[in-house]
């Protein structure tokens, strides 16, 4: 019975995220939901990206956590529209969440809308919100380990993003490895590798990311 119940689950969810994703698509809108363990570097990823884009770019950003406006008071602070979802204990978000927390956000004035998920190597790649691609940030102080030890993360990602390259030198991290497991479990699988700290490698993620919203925008 349990199985039924997780299938009934993610099925009823899947239907609401593709009403989210069919409201997006009508509006112009390009989604990315960014993934990763907490403390990888997704809002100074987030902060990154905004940086760069908001000038050629509507930007909008809707972040789940546990509890607390943290991450979403860095995205205010740079005059970008921001929702915080607090699930309270849940550790992903999901499709009715997202559709919620829409209300917040003027559809029509924005290009690129930015779902920071709740830090979880497991729940979030499991469950869709509407997006156009899944962006799985992993970083090195983690360990290469991450692919083999949680596979639908990198499955279910269109883009993966090695971060804190610049501490390689200090942490114990098979890039190698990490690379060829990446791959052997999603050919199609993107790669950048970058630090948000000292901005080495963000340029061809911005341009990457670019390329989508152009593609993506309603004509």
């Amino acid at each position: 019975m349990k199985i039924q119940v997780v299938k009934n689950v993610l099925d009823a969810n899947d239907r609401i995220a593709q009403e989210n994703r069919a409201l997006f698509d009508a509006k112009g809108i390009y989604v990315i939901n960014l993934m990763s363990a907490p403390g990888a570097g997704k809002t100074t990823l987030v902060e990154k990206t905004i940086l760069a884009l908001k000038d050629d770019y509507r930007i909008a950003v809707i972040e789940g956590d546990i509890q607390d406006t943290y991450d979403a008071d860095r995205v205010a602070a740079l005059g970008i529209p921001a929702v915080q979802i607090n699930t309270g204990g849940g550790c992903h978000l999901d499709g009715n969440m997202i559709r919620e927390a829409l209300s917040g956000l003027d559809l029509d004035a924005i290009d690129l809308l930015i779902v920071e998920n709740v830090g979880n190597l497991v729940c979030p790649a499991e469950f869709k919100v509407g997006e156009n691609a899944k962006v799985m940030l992993l970083s090195t102080p983690e360990g290469a380990d991450k692919p083999a030890k949680y596979p639908l993360m990198f499955q279910e990602s269109t883009v993966l993003l090695i971060n804190k390259i610049d501490l390689m030198p200090y942490v114990d991290f098979d890039r190698d490895k990490a690379l060829r497991d990446a791959r052997a479990i999603n050919q199609d699988l993107t790669i950048f590798e970058v630090s948000c700290r000292t901005g080495d490698g963000l340029g061809q993620w911005f341009a990457w990311l670019r390329g989508r919203i152009e593609a993506h925008k309603r004509p």
